[in-house]
């Protein structure tokens, strides 16, 4: 969170951010930054065979009802974000909002995370999508072991010094 390298793959031309002058790691130090509107949107996608989907959505699993699960769950996350993580900063947030679609041999994740903050949310989203990701796994691995997490990662992002950034988008 608050990178400042937005999108940045080649980090031997730029200064990490979480290491300090001495090659210690060391929190961003945000105080500076200007406090605004800050969202951030993530992605995950559990792969499962369609007969898992079919029970995921008619909530006939043994467990329980897993979508309802897996979107409390994320929401939780989120909140717990900064204890899960090293390093990152603890943000108040305004809104955090996991929805959960479910396709033939797939349940897609999409978390959305609000703040009013100095650095970004998108550990925030990240963190949702998976732990939400992993809480459908946990409630249908009875049914379906051969299921897969994969495709976690920030779709967009808006607010701060860096602006809006849009996966795909040109330029990004």
């Amino acid at each position: 969170m608050g990178t400042g390298g937005d999108g940045d793959r080649d980090h031997t031309a730029t200064k990490l951010s979480h290491v300090d002058e001495h090659g210690r790691l060391a929190m961003v130090d945000v105080s500076a930054k200007a406090t605004t509107r800050r969202v951030a949107v993530a992605q995950a996608v559990v792969h499962m065979a369609a007969a898992t989907a079919a029970a995921l959505g008619g909530g006939t699993l043994v467990k329980g009802d897993a979508i309802a699960t897996a979107r409390l769950a994320g929401i939780m996350a989120a909140k717990r974000t900064s204890e899960l993580i090293p390093l990152c900063h603890g943000l108040g947030l305004d809104h955090i909002e996991v929805a959960i679609t479910l396709e033939p041999e797939r349940a897609r994740i999409v978390a959305t995370a609000v703040t009013t903050a100095r650095t970004g949310v998108e550990m925030e989203a990240l963190t949702a999508a998976s732990v939400a990701a992993l809480t459908i796994y946990d409630m249908a691995k009875a049914v379906d072991r051969e299921m897969v997490i994969g495709e976690i990662l920030l779709l967009e992002k808006h607010g701060g010094r860096s602006g809006s950034w849009v996966r795909g988008a040109s330029g990004s």
